[in-house]
């Protein structure tokens, strides 16, 4: 009966050791993904994320060497002292010792299985706002990691079977769950290259079979997604169009797209050119080969990856290196972008007379906004049910190129006036007694500024809520603080989310002298909702702006 007892423990233990290991794998492969598959960012979360590291592997440390002590220092015997593993016996002659591994009890089983139980208690994982994605790479590491982990155990059952160094060896390699998405990424790079460089060529291929396609670029810091939208609508008043779609920007986005979608019916295809290092645009460039290309912003966003801003600017600028005999749509309000010179065919844009499109006459309400669009001596009364300057300064770009592809200014008033909000890019959702602006995809510096500024146009009671923003390298508090600083000037009442850019913020309202009591710290958005719905707002209307959610890696 007792050996029943012990294979059941033994069983117990593996099946705890087996669920406790998946799902730690599970968690840091999901964090490994919204990281880029980047290790350097990846060990950049871990550091940053230190707490939630220890409550997961804390219990199988301890229950290693639970395993270690009971087995080999409180059970076992060596050179006839306290021992290290072994139980010793006397030959015949009793000239020396005969040694044997000590064996692992039922009580050894049952307690390193609840402590790697109370592991897994201590570290309930929060609903994720965007799931894992098995992708076939993921898998493909999945794959890896279980042949890795499988190996492991099977060499240490075979060497070290029903011993207190199995027990030990196998509870500690539970903590390797915390590196195996990163080890299983570095084994299969043959792989990956193989399989993308397979795919790329695939891309090349249906490309260079299209000579009609024209394509058309875009880039930016910022409002790239947006003038993708925009640009598709407007272009598909007169012309068949492809866009990368959502925010596929990366190469094997795009590659994704031009295998799963582009054909010989397409007159344009709009590409979305994502980076966060030098020559990613261009690597994006050298498959889809933009005619035309469009630069909407530059800025400082992913400074952690870029480093310094010179590198963003020559990075944004790969997209207009690799036109040859088409046109540069330069967005001339940025500064950065203005201030570079190209020697190409370049058409400029944005909210200021001295571009070739400028539009001017802005007036925006919650209902939308309207405008007028100048091109020479040619002129354009607009309006959109999108709100703000930023999306005005996006949409006049998407007008510009459409424009000069042959789109007339009258064939573009009517879907213009017909375009959507871009989901979470400052839309608008009206909930009767209230107005929620939806801002809350990829914030940065300028993006949040421009909301803030089409925020104060606006009749109403503001409410800020915020968790500041990311990814700004050693700029990151200076400029949460300064964004804390300018929220004080236009918001009744700010509602910043969680801890960790929360205090930049506070620090940036308390040095603009707002008032304690209209500031508020929450633990996560649906707390910071359930505050904005608290505050009274008199007669007022509540507008509230969404600025920025950040994804689980944060």
């Amino acid at each position: 009966m007792s050996n029943y007892i012990y294979i059941a423990s033994y069983f117990l233990f593996f099946v705890t050791l087996l669920y406790s290991f998946t799902l730690n794998f599970i968690r840091y492969m999901h964090m490994f993904q919204l990281n880029s598959y980047h290790a350097s960012e990846q060990f950049k979360w871990i550091k940053e994320n230190m707490g939630e590291v220890l409550k997961r592997h804390v219990p199988s440390l301890i229950a290693a060497a639970f395993a270690f002590v009971s087995c080999f220092i409180i059970n076992g015997t060596l050179y006839g002292v306290n021992p290290v593993g072994v139980s010793h016996t006397e030959d015949v002659s009793g000239s020396h010792m005969i040694f044997e591994p000590f064996k692992v009890n039922t009580w050894d089983l049952l307690i390193c299985a609840i402590l790697i139980i109370t592991g897994l208690y201590l570290c309930k994982s929060k609903p994720a706002k965007k799931k894992l994605v098995f992708t076939p790479r993921v898998i493909r590491m999945c794959v890896t990691s279980a042949i890795l982990y499988g190996a492991v155990c099977a060499l240490s059952m075979i060497f070290l079977f029903d011993s207190g160094l199995n027990l030990s060896v196998l509870c500690l390699w539970q903590v390797f769950s915390l590196f195996m998405p990163m080890i299983a990424n570095f084994i299969n790079k043959p792989i990956e290259k193989g399989v993308n460089n397979h795919y790329i060529n695939d891309a090349k291929r249906i490309i260079n079979g299209l000579p009609n396609l024209v394509t058309i670029g875009i880039t930016g810091s910022y409002g790239k997604t947006s003038t993708k939208f925009y640009l598709n609508k407007l272009l598909s008043a007169k012309y068949n169009v492809l866009m990368t779609p959502e925010s596929y920007n990366t190469t094997m986005g795009v590659v994704k797209t031009v295998r799963a979608s582009l054909n010989a019916t397409y007159d344009f295809f709009i590409c979305e050119m994502g980076a966060k290092g030098v020559g990613e645009i261009k690597e994006i460039c050298d498959i889809v080969k933009p005619k035309h290309s469009i630069i909407t912003s530059i800025g400082e966003q992913h400074l952690e990856t870029f480093k310094s801003v010179d590198n963003i600017i020559k990075t944004k600028f790969e997209i207009a290196d690799c036109i040859k005999e088409g046109t540069v749509f330069l967005n001339y309000d940025n500064e950065y972008i203005k201030n570079r010179h190209i020697n190409k065919n370049v058409i400029s844009y944005g909210l200021s007379a001295e571009s070739d499109y400028y539009a001017d006459n802005i007036s925006v309400t919650v209902k939308g906004t309207s405008f007028i669009v100048h091109h020479g001596e040619e002129k354009g009364e607009f309006s959109t049910k999108l709100i703000g300057g930023h999306n005005v300064q996006n949409i006049v770009g998407a007008i510009a190129a459409a424009n000069t592809l042959g789109v007339s200014f009258a064939e573009l008033k009517t879907p213009v006036r017909r375009l959507e909000a871009v989901p979470h890019r400052m839309e608008i959702i009206d909930k009767g007694g209230s107005v929620i602006i939806d801002d809350a995809f990829n914030s940065n510096p300028a993006g949040a500024k421009a909301a803030l500024d089409t925020l104060s146009l606006m009749e109403g009671y503001k409410i800020l809520i915020t968790p500041g923003m990311v990814e700004l390298g050693e700029k990151e508090y200076e400029l949460n603080k300064s964004f804390g600083s300018q929220a004080a000037e236009v918001c009744d009442y700010v509602i910043a989310v969680g801890e960790k850019q929360a205090k930049a913020i506070i620090d940036g309202l308390k040095e603009a002298g707002y008032p304690e009591e209209k500031s508020f710290v929450a633990g996560d958005l649906n707390g910071a909702l359930a505050k904005a719905d608290s505050l009274k707002a008199g007669e007022s209307r509540k507008i509230v702006l969404l600025e920025n959610d950040l994804p689980d890696n944060y």
